[in-house]
């Protein structure tokens, strides 16, 4: 038995800033993205996934799951975060599973296009579809926002999510999931979040309708909010002085480690959710969405 609240440390503290997109190999305090405690059971064993983002954070943390539940997996991430996803591939491979990289900016409509089609080149199929990639931008003041801002932040939160949820579909069998990471902000919205706030509630309700959408297909597809979880969009989309204090203000009096979220993602694209769709699960320490 652990106390959840002491289960993981709080970091911040000491975090430093970083430009976008974030890196966890400069992280002072890195994310937890594994543990010896998660006993996988072959859930989603000869499956093939793409998590967009997967390189770190939350997304990381879905790619090694997903891969010692027996899934290979795709994932796509910026190039420069080449470095995180080096480590990611390396993880998803040591789980016995195959492991493709595929970089690029999901703002870029030629690459976004094409990411379905390399994967169910590269992997022979594709069942599980993660929209795990944000784009998450902190202003200083209202005034600061720009429609560019909302403009770029939209086109990779929303747009692309859409798009590649079109194309999965069209190659996916019945049975098959997408699952979506929006955000707590989309209940709970900080004016200095105000385009990704805004762009996570758009996500909400594109959730909601691509699964009354494509559940005629056999297809489910559900959504995970995250409140605070420590990963490295944080050190880039957050103001300094909340970076440093970073979950303090959750029931837990900490940040989530993306590993907590993992296997709820799990239980979405595997067989056992195969009566759970257009659900939004909340896992925001505590503060719950409504």
């Amino acid at each position: 038995m652990t106390d959840p609240k002491s289960k993981f440390p709080a970091p911040g503290k000491n975090e430093q800033p970083q430009e976008y997109p974030g890196k966890e190999a400069a992280m002072v305090t890195k994310p937890v993205y594994e543990t010896d405690s998660y006993r996988a059971s072959d859930r989603l064993k000869g499956k093939a996934a793409l998590v967009t983002g997967g390189d770190s954070g939350i997304g990381r943390a879905v790619a090694v799951a997903f891969a010692k539940e027996g899934a290979d997996v795709a994932i796509a991430y910026l190039p420069e975060e080449e470095e995180d996803a080096k480590e990611t591939v390396k993880s998803i491979e040591s789980c016995g599973r195959r492991a493709v990289a595929l970089p690029g900016d999901l703002a870029d409509a030629a690459y976004r296009d094409g990411l379905v089609g390399e994967v169910v080149e590269k992997l022979g199929k594709i069942d599980i579809l993660v929209n795990n990639a944000g784009l998450q931008k902190a202003f200083e003041t209202f005034e600061d926002i720009t429609a560019e801002d909302f403009d770029l932040i939209y086109r990779v939160n929303v747009i692309a999510p859409f798009m590649l949820s079109k194309f999965a579909a069209e190659k996916m069998q019945p049975g098959s999931a997408i699952i979506n990471t929006v955000s707590i902000q989309a209940y709970e919205p900080s004016s200095l979040l105000l385009p990704y706030a805004a762009s996570k509630g758009a996500f909400v309700a594109l959730t909601k309708g691509l699964a009354e959408e494509l559940i005629e297909k056999g297809i489910r597809v559900n959504a995970v909010a995250p409140g605070p979880i420590w990963s490295p969009l944080n050190t880039h989309g957050s103001p300094p002085e909340k970076l440093k204090k970073f979950g303090e203000g959750s029931s837990f009096g900490r940040p989530g480690q993306p590993i907590e979220l993992a296997p709820v993602y799990v239980l979405l694209a595997s067989d056992d959710a195969s009566y759970i769709t257009a659900e939004i699960y909340g896992i925001t320490g505590g503060a719950g969405i409504a």
